[in-house]
């Protein structure tokens, strides 16, 4: 199984029993589908950066899972049906790649053959009339 998370951005005005449903209806997607739900958090309600529908602000849904391809296309399609819902994205974060620690460069020791293969101009002649 795969990772991964889906930010759910609602209505800002929507009481508690319209939330529920959402989050209801997404919990239900993912256990159908023998998934695992492992973090569920209400963000709060945040100003967007344009309005969607008319809505200056969203409340945001931040929901991280365990599951399949199939599981991800039911669980989009049905978001996508429901008016309450402004905006959704589900990223991928199964391969992730790890924070890797820059090695510390020893310093430069010139050594003296460098400064003895530099190269020697060749003289130019010049022509006279």
């Amino acid at each position: 199984m795969r990772k991964y998370e889906t930010i759910i951005i609602l209505q800002p005005d929507l009481g508690e029993d319209d939330i529920k449903v959402v989050t209801a209806k997404v919990s239900d997607v993912i256990t159908s589908f023998k998934g695992e739900l492992h973090r569920m958090d209400d963000w709060g309600i945040r100003k967007l950066a344009y309005s969607i529908k008319k809505c200056a602000r969203g409340r945001y849904y931040y929901v991280r899972y365990d599951g399949v391809a199939e599981m991800i296309a039911e669980l989009e399609r049905r978001i996508r049906l429901d008016e309450k819902v402004l905006r959704y994205q589900t990223v991928n974060i199964t391969d992730e790649p790890e924070k890797v620690v820059p090695e510390k460069k020893a310093p430069m020791v010139e050594s003296e053959s460098d400064e003895t293969a530099e190269v020697e101009e060749a003289p130019v002649e010049t022509a006279t009339e």
